[in-house]
Protein backbone atom coordinates (compact mmCIF):
# COMPACT_ATOMS: atom_id res chain seq x y z
CA UNK A 1 0.00 0.00 0.00
CA UNK A 2 1.22 2.75 -0.94
CA UNK A 3 1.99 5.63 1.86
CA UNK A 4 0.34 9.37 1.48
CA UNK A 5 2.90 11.74 0.90
CA UNK A 6 2.87 15.63 0.30
CA UNK A 7 -0.43 17.61 1.18
CA UNK A 8 -2.40 14.12 1.34
CA UNK A 9 0.00 13.43 4.02
CA UNK A 10 -0.10 16.49 5.77
CA UNK A 11 -4.08 16.86 5.65
CA UNK A 12 -4.88 13.26 7.06
CA UNK A 13 -2.31 14.66 10.09
CA UNK A 14 -4.25 17.86 10.60
CA UNK A 15 -7.46 15.79 10.80
CA UNK A 16 -6.65 13.39 12.91
CA UNK A 17 -4.95 16.04 15.91
CA UNK A 18 -7.35 18.34 15.30
CA UNK A 19 -5.13 20.96 13.64
CA UNK A 20 -6.04 23.75 12.17
CA UNK A 21 -6.04 23.64 8.37
CA UNK A 22 -3.99 27.07 8.41
CA UNK A 23 -1.36 25.71 10.55
CA UNK A 24 1.88 25.47 9.06
CA UNK A 25 2.90 22.04 9.37
CA UNK A 26 5.31 20.15 7.08
CA UNK A 27 6.14 16.57 5.71
CA UNK A 28 9.23 16.81 7.63
CA UNK A 29 7.63 17.21 10.90
CA UNK A 30 5.04 14.69 10.13
CA UNK A 31 7.48 12.04 9.32
CA UNK A 32 9.96 12.97 12.54
CA UNK A 33 6.91 12.71 14.73
CA UNK A 34 6.10 8.96 13.09
CA UNK A 35 10.08 8.19 13.43
CA UNK A 36 9.83 9.60 16.74
CA UNK A 37 6.87 7.53 18.06
CA UNK A 38 8.15 3.86 16.69
CA UNK A 39 11.38 4.51 18.75
CA UNK A 40 9.30 5.45 21.79
CA UNK A 41 6.87 2.77 21.57
CA UNK A 42 9.72 0.24 21.44
CA UNK A 43 11.55 2.30 24.96
CA UNK A 44 7.84 2.37 26.38
CA UNK A 45 6.68 -2.06 25.53
CA UNK A 46 9.85 -3.26 26.88
CA UNK A 47 9.91 -1.32 30.30
CA UNK A 48 10.03 -3.32 33.63
CA UNK A 49 7.60 -2.69 36.81
CA UNK A 50 10.70 -1.41 37.98
CA UNK A 51 11.67 1.54 35.80
CA UNK A 52 8.15 2.00 34.11
CA UNK A 53 7.52 5.16 35.80
CA UNK A 54 11.05 6.35 34.54
CA UNK A 55 10.65 5.31 31.00
CA UNK A 56 7.34 6.72 30.91
CA UNK A 57 8.12 9.98 32.24
CA UNK A 58 11.53 10.24 29.94
CA UNK A 59 9.93 9.12 26.71
CA UNK A 60 6.51 11.25 27.02
CA UNK A 61 8.94 14.20 28.08
CA UNK A 62 10.99 13.55 24.82
CA UNK A 63 7.98 13.56 22.59
CA UNK A 64 6.02 16.96 23.62
CA UNK A 65 9.46 18.38 24.18
CA UNK A 66 10.44 17.83 20.67
CA UNK A 67 7.26 18.22 19.26
CA UNK A 68 6.21 21.65 20.44
CA UNK A 69 3.66 21.86 17.26
CA UNK A 70 1.91 18.82 18.74
CA UNK A 71 0.50 20.40 22.21
CA UNK A 72 -0.22 23.61 21.28
CA UNK A 73 -1.84 23.59 17.81
CA UNK A 74 -3.73 19.92 18.60
CA UNK A 75 -7.39 20.22 19.11
CA UNK A 76 -7.47 24.26 19.22
CA UNK A 77 -10.44 24.94 16.50
CA UNK A 78 -13.04 24.48 18.39
CA UNK A 79 -16.05 27.08 18.15
CA UNK A 80 -18.06 25.24 20.09
CA UNK A 81 -18.70 26.20 24.10
CA UNK A 82 -17.75 23.92 26.52
CA UNK A 83 -21.09 23.20 27.56
CA UNK A 84 -21.55 21.80 23.74
CA UNK A 85 -17.80 19.73 23.82
CA UNK A 86 -17.99 18.50 27.55
CA UNK A 87 -21.44 18.76 28.29
CA UNK A 88 -22.48 14.77 28.35
CA UNK A 89 -19.99 14.07 30.53
CA UNK A 90 -21.69 16.90 33.07
CA UNK A 91 -24.65 14.79 32.35
CA UNK A 92 -23.18 11.50 33.63
CA UNK A 93 -20.88 12.78 36.61
CA UNK A 94 -24.32 14.74 37.79
CA UNK A 95 -24.27 17.64 39.50
CA UNK A 96 -21.77 19.64 42.36
CA UNK A 97 -20.45 19.55 44.74
CA UNK A 98 -18.01 16.32 44.29
CA UNK A 99 -14.30 15.51 44.39
CA UNK A 100 -13.36 15.27 40.82
CA UNK A 101 -9.95 13.50 39.75
CA UNK A 102 -8.42 13.52 36.49
CA UNK A 103 -5.92 10.62 35.16
CA UNK A 104 -3.31 12.31 32.39
CA UNK A 105 -5.20 15.26 31.98
CA UNK A 106 -3.35 16.69 28.85
CA UNK A 107 -4.04 20.00 28.34
CA UNK A 108 -6.59 20.03 31.24
CA UNK A 109 -9.80 21.31 29.13
CA UNK A 110 -12.27 19.11 30.33
CA UNK A 111 -11.29 19.36 34.30
CA UNK A 112 -10.67 23.10 34.30
CA UNK A 113 -14.25 23.36 32.77
CA UNK A 114 -15.77 20.78 35.65
CA UNK A 115 -14.24 23.61 38.24
CA UNK A 116 -15.44 26.12 36.61
CA UNK A 117 -19.30 24.37 37.23
CA UNK A 118 -18.39 24.00 41.30
CA UNK A 119 -16.68 20.58 41.32
CA UNK A 120 -13.63 20.10 43.49
CA UNK A 121 -11.49 19.00 40.91
CA UNK A 122 -7.58 17.69 41.01
CA UNK A 123 -5.71 16.86 37.62
CA UNK A 124 -2.40 14.75 37.39
CA UNK A 125 0.20 14.35 34.53
CA UNK A 126 3.09 12.45 33.98
CA UNK A 127 5.05 15.17 32.69
CA UNK A 128 4.69 18.82 33.12
CA UNK A 129 5.64 18.86 29.56
CA UNK A 130 2.26 17.24 28.35
CA UNK A 131 0.37 18.59 32.13
CA UNK A 132 0.82 21.53 34.66
CA UNK A 133 2.09 24.26 32.92
CA UNK A 134 -1.30 23.74 30.43
CA UNK A 135 -3.39 24.08 33.94
CA UNK A 136 -4.92 27.61 34.53
CA UNK A 137 -5.15 28.67 37.78
CA UNK A 138 -8.38 27.84 39.50
CA UNK A 139 -9.54 28.15 43.39
CA UNK A 140 -11.67 24.78 42.63
CA UNK A 141 -8.40 22.77 40.99
CA UNK A 142 -5.44 21.40 42.34
CA UNK A 143 -2.33 20.00 40.31
CA UNK A 144 -0.73 16.65 41.40
CA UNK A 145 1.82 14.21 39.57
CA UNK A 146 1.36 10.50 38.85
CA UNK A 147 2.17 7.25 37.55
CA UNK A 148 -1.43 7.04 36.12
CA UNK A 149 -1.37 3.07 37.58
CA UNK A 150 -0.86 3.31 40.76
CA UNK A 151 -3.09 5.84 41.93
CA UNK A 152 -3.46 4.78 45.58
CA UNK A 153 0.43 5.79 45.97
CA UNK A 154 -0.66 9.22 44.68
CA UNK A 155 -3.94 9.96 46.46
CA UNK A 156 -6.47 9.15 49.60
CA UNK A 157 -8.21 6.00 49.18
CA UNK A 158 -11.77 5.67 49.54
CA UNK A 159 -11.78 9.83 48.77
CA UNK A 160 -12.88 10.51 45.44
CA UNK A 161 -16.51 10.46 44.24
CA UNK A 162 -15.59 10.46 40.33
CA UNK A 163 -12.15 9.37 38.69
CA UNK A 164 -11.75 10.72 34.89
CA UNK A 165 -9.68 10.13 31.70
CA UNK A 166 -10.08 10.82 28.08
CA UNK A 167 -8.03 8.85 25.78
CA UNK A 168 -5.23 7.44 28.47
CA UNK A 169 -5.70 3.44 29.25
CA UNK A 170 -4.77 2.77 25.82
CA UNK A 171 -1.40 4.69 26.25
CA UNK A 172 -0.72 2.81 29.53
CA UNK A 173 1.56 -0.60 29.34
CA UNK A 174 -1.11 -3.14 28.65
CA UNK A 175 0.60 -5.15 31.64
CA UNK A 176 -0.56 -2.02 33.75
CA UNK A 177 -4.20 -1.58 32.75
CA UNK A 178 -5.07 -3.80 35.59
CA UNK A 179 -3.10 -1.93 38.95
CA UNK A 180 -4.57 1.23 36.90
CA UNK A 181 -8.00 -0.23 37.37
CA UNK A 182 -7.04 -1.27 41.42
CA UNK A 183 -5.99 2.11 41.71
CA UNK A 184 -8.61 3.95 40.57
CA UNK A 185 -11.27 1.52 43.03
CA UNK A 186 -9.15 2.21 46.17
CA UNK A 187 -9.14 6.06 45.57
CA UNK A 188 -12.75 5.92 44.65
CA UNK A 189 -15.19 6.29 48.02
CA UNK A 190 -17.93 3.91 48.39
CA UNK A 191 -20.41 4.48 45.38
CA UNK A 192 -17.97 6.24 43.13
CA UNK A 193 -17.93 5.55 39.24
CA UNK A 194 -14.49 5.63 37.29
CA UNK A 195 -15.73 7.59 34.27
CA UNK A 196 -13.45 7.38 30.78
CA UNK A 197 -12.92 7.48 27.19
CA UNK A 198 -11.00 5.75 24.79
CA UNK A 199 -10.66 4.34 21.37
CA UNK A 200 -12.13 1.10 19.98
CA UNK A 201 -9.81 -0.48 18.48
CA UNK A 202 -11.75 -1.98 15.12
CA UNK A 203 -12.12 1.93 14.80
CA UNK A 204 -7.90 2.48 14.75
CA UNK A 205 -5.81 2.18 15.23
CA UNK A 206 -6.17 6.16 16.60
CA UNK A 207 -2.56 6.97 17.08
CA UNK A 208 -0.15 8.64 14.28
CA UNK A 209 -0.37 4.47 12.80
CA UNK A 210 -4.12 5.86 11.11
CA UNK A 211 -2.01 8.67 8.81
CA UNK A 212 0.48 6.54 7.40
CA UNK A 213 -2.65 4.04 6.57
CA UNK A 214 -2.30 1.11 9.18
CA UNK A 215 -3.97 -1.43 10.53
CA UNK A 216 -2.61 -1.85 13.92
CA UNK A 217 -0.97 0.63 16.37
CA UNK A 218 2.35 1.59 15.54
CA UNK A 219 2.85 4.57 17.50
CA UNK A 220 2.19 5.35 21.35
CA UNK A 221 -1.00 4.21 21.62
CA UNK A 222 0.39 0.61 23.31
CA UNK A 223 -2.94 -1.23 23.06
CA UNK A 224 -6.25 -0.17 21.84
CA UNK A 225 -9.66 -2.36 23.33
CA UNK A 226 -12.64 -3.60 23.04
CA UNK A 227 -16.00 -2.93 25.07
CA UNK A 228 -16.12 -6.76 26.60
CA UNK A 229 -12.22 -6.85 27.38
CA UNK A 230 -12.94 -3.51 29.34
CA UNK A 231 -15.69 -4.96 31.07
CA UNK A 232 -13.68 -7.91 31.92
CA UNK A 233 -10.70 -6.42 33.37
CA UNK A 234 -13.06 -3.85 35.81
CA UNK A 235 -14.49 -6.52 37.46
CA UNK A 236 -11.69 -8.29 37.88
CA UNK A 237 -10.28 -5.30 39.60
CA UNK A 238 -13.59 -5.08 41.86
CA UNK A 239 -16.23 -2.79 40.42
CA UNK A 240 -19.42 -4.02 40.18
CA UNK A 241 -21.59 -2.33 37.86
CA UNK A 242 -20.15 -1.57 34.48
CA UNK A 243 -21.99 0.27 32.12
CA UNK A 244 -21.72 1.91 29.24
CA UNK A 245 -22.80 5.72 27.96
CA UNK A 246 -25.64 6.48 25.37
CA UNK A 247 -24.53 9.61 23.42
CA UNK A 248 -25.57 11.90 20.90
CA UNK A 249 -23.05 12.43 17.88
CA UNK A 250 -21.15 16.10 18.32
CA UNK A 251 -22.95 17.29 15.20
CA UNK A 252 -26.37 16.52 16.95
CA UNK A 253 -25.62 18.13 19.42
CA UNK A 254 -24.12 21.17 17.75
CA UNK A 255 -27.45 21.50 16.26
CA UNK A 256 -29.31 21.09 19.78
CA UNK A 257 -27.07 23.26 21.70
CA UNK A 258 -25.87 20.24 23.52
CA UNK A 259 -28.93 19.75 24.99
CA UNK A 260 -29.52 16.37 24.39
CA UNK A 261 -28.56 14.79 27.52
CA UNK A 262 -26.17 11.12 27.90
CA UNK A 263 -27.89 8.07 29.51
CA UNK A 264 -26.19 5.65 31.12
CA UNK A 265 -27.30 1.94 30.61
CA UNK A 266 -26.29 -1.65 31.36
CA UNK A 267 -28.21 -3.16 28.52
CA UNK A 268 -26.48 -1.03 25.95
CA UNK A 269 -23.24 -2.36 27.26
CA UNK A 270 -24.58 -6.11 26.56
CA UNK A 271 -25.67 -4.74 23.04
CA UNK A 272 -21.97 -3.31 22.03
CA UNK A 273 -20.61 -6.19 23.10
CA UNK A 274 -22.62 -8.27 20.61
CA UNK A 275 -22.54 -5.34 17.73
CA UNK A 276 -18.75 -5.22 18.14
CA UNK A 277 -18.06 -9.41 18.28
CA UNK A 278 -19.76 -9.35 14.72
CA UNK A 279 -17.89 -6.31 13.72
CA UNK A 280 -14.53 -7.94 15.08
CA UNK A 281 -15.28 -11.36 12.96
CA UNK A 282 -15.07 -9.50 9.58
CA UNK A 283 -11.72 -10.60 7.81
CA UNK A 284 -9.53 -7.26 7.46
CA UNK A 285 -9.20 -4.09 9.71
CA UNK A 286 -10.36 -1.94 7.11
CA UNK A 287 -13.80 -3.82 6.87
CA UNK A 288 -13.95 -3.46 10.25
CA UNK A 289 -12.89 0.27 10.55
CA UNK A 290 -15.65 0.88 7.47
CA UNK A 291 -18.57 -1.54 9.73
CA UNK A 292 -17.28 0.58 12.94
CA UNK A 293 -18.76 4.09 11.56
CA UNK A 294 -21.67 2.81 9.44
CA UNK A 295 -22.48 0.78 12.93
CA UNK A 296 -23.19 4.72 14.27
CA UNK A 297 -26.32 4.41 12.59
CA UNK A 298 -27.39 1.21 15.20
CA UNK A 299 -26.19 3.04 18.17
CA UNK A 300 -22.76 1.16 18.46
CA UNK A 301 -20.04 3.83 19.82
CA UNK A 302 -16.69 3.77 17.93
CA UNK A 303 -15.41 5.66 20.80
CA UNK A 304 -15.69 3.82 24.12
CA UNK A 305 -17.23 5.91 27.23
CA UNK A 306 -18.00 3.44 30.11
CA UNK A 307 -19.34 4.02 33.84
CA UNK A 308 -17.97 1.70 36.29
CA UNK A 309 -19.14 1.74 39.46
CA UNK A 310 -18.04 1.08 42.73
CA UNK A 311 -19.98 -1.04 45.43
Amino acid sequence: MMEPRGQELIKRYKANYGIPVDSVITEEMILKHWELEKHLRKELLESTPDNRWEVFERCYSKLYGELGWLTQLSHTERNEPPSVVYGNWIDVIGPPPMQVYEVGSGKAELIRYLASCGFECKTAEITPERGEKWVSPHPNLSWGVSDGVHLDRFEPTDFYDVVISINVIEHLHPDDLFDHSRGVFSVLSSGGRYIFATPHVSAGPSDISRVFRRDTPMGMHLKEYTYCEIARLLKQAGFKHIHSILRSPMKVRRLFGGHMKAKVSSSHMAYLCVVEKLIRALPTQELRRKASRASKLILFAPNIMVVAKKA
